[in-house]
């Protein structure tokens, strides 16, 4: 019930049924139109991060960072970096919802500042979580749908991450170094058998390049979370597997509408255009369905993945991430949720104006 009731409640699950509804009565869609492999993709990516969650390995890193920290700039530059590393491989969403309550928890504890901390943790996560195929739903589609090779994708991510990353360098320049006491390492254990053995299965998601058939990833990864614990697989986010399939029938709906088609193609006729419009949408559908939508009517990879993922930034529904940085502060913050919410979005958006400046500067001169 627990499961259902989840599914039931999110809000970009909401939308994307409503729009699927609406479209069928304009047209049927087409089994050939649902990409399948994407769905087992995502599956799989939600499963391995699911275990890891269980397994508690980015908790057991969070503490073990956060002991040598000796003041406030340290601390900022200590999470921000474990979330940008976490994103890359468990996810942005998976990221943002342990790394924030435990700052958050650190930061009641000796009266440290919430605000800008918290906002740097979940930018950070969207970052990371560009960088690789996996740590962004909406990568494993583009990668997909347009046999993007392991080297492509990484020439496209690797100048963003690091023109980010010197971005976010210069703000931990403002931070101040106040001296703050040696954080105590909490006695968090984690099982190795289990941990190497998910590990191993994460490898092989790389089918996900098509190396090898997805469905035998998937299948592992169920029979590895099963094995451990079965409660694991009540964890996976079936709302976003339900979004995606959403998704993919409403595009197949609207491609058998010429208006609609010819309008579409109106908006993504060029390199820049494809990625602005995918930036733009990304602000008032958030980024997966965005990138779904335009990926269908585009063959300008490069710029749909930057305009996807810059797109994260920005409004609250920009990324799933900044929802649930939104809902952990909500949970555990100690500070005016309203303050934290005009702060929070001044800095998402500035971001958002930085980044897609440096994605239009990838763009132009071939980065």
């Amino acid at each position: 019930m627990t499961v259902l009731k989840n599914i039931a409640k999110d809000r970009i699950l909401q939308i994307t049924v409503l729009i699927t509804v609406i479209s069928l009565f304009f047209a049927r869609p087409r089994f050939a139109d649902i990409n399948f492999h994407t769905l087992w993709s995502v599956a799989t990516m939600l499963t391995i991060i699911q275990i890891y969650a269980y397994l508690h390995v980015l908790d057991i890193l969070a503490y073990k960072l956060t002991s040598i920290a000796d003041n406030t700039r340290k601390l900022n530059m200590l999470f921000t970096a474990l979330a940008v590393i976490a994103g890359m491989f468990l996810g942005n969403d998976i990221t943002a919802l342990t790394l924030i309550p435990l700052y958050l928890n650190i930061a009641k504890r000796y009266k440290l500042p919430q605000i800008l901390p918290v906002t740097l943790i979940g930018m950070g996560a969207n970052i990371g979580a560009a960088f690789t195929p996996w740590g962004n739903p909406h990568n494993i589609f583009l990668v997909s749908r347009y046999n993007v090779s392991p080297l492509k994708f990484f020439e496209w991510s690797a100048p963003y991450l690091i023109l980010s990353l010197i971005i976010m360098l210069l703000v931990f320049l403002f931070i101040p170094k106040n001296e703050i006491p040696t954080q105590k390492t909490e006695p968090i254990r984690i099982s190795c058998p289990p941990t190497i053995i998910t590990t191993v299965v994460f490898i092989f998601f790389f089918g996900v390049f098509r190396a090898i058939d997805i469905i035998w990833p998937l299948i592992v990864a169920i029979v590895l979370a099963l094995a451990i614990n079965p409660r694991i697989m009540l964890k996976i986010d079936y709302a976003l597997l339900l979004t995606f399939t959403g998704f993919f029938i409403f595009i197949s709906d609207i491609q058998q509408i010429p208006a609609i088609v010819n309008l579409i193609h109106d908006m993504v006729y060029s390199e820049i255009s494809t990625y602005f419009a995918s930036t733009i949408s990304s602000q008032v559908m958030s980024n997966v369905p965005s990138t779904i939508l335009v990926g269908k009517f585009t063959n300008y990879a490069q710029a749909l993945f930057l305009g996807s993922n810059i797109g994260g930034f920005g409004s609250a529904i920009g990324s799933m991430a900044n929802m649930l940085v939104l809902k952990s502060f909500n949970q555990h913050g100690s500070v005016s949720k309203k303050k934290f919410f005009i702060q929070w979005t001044i800095m998402q958006f500035a971001g958002l104006i930085i980044l897609t400046i440096v994605g239009l500067g990838l763009l132009i001169f071939r980065i």
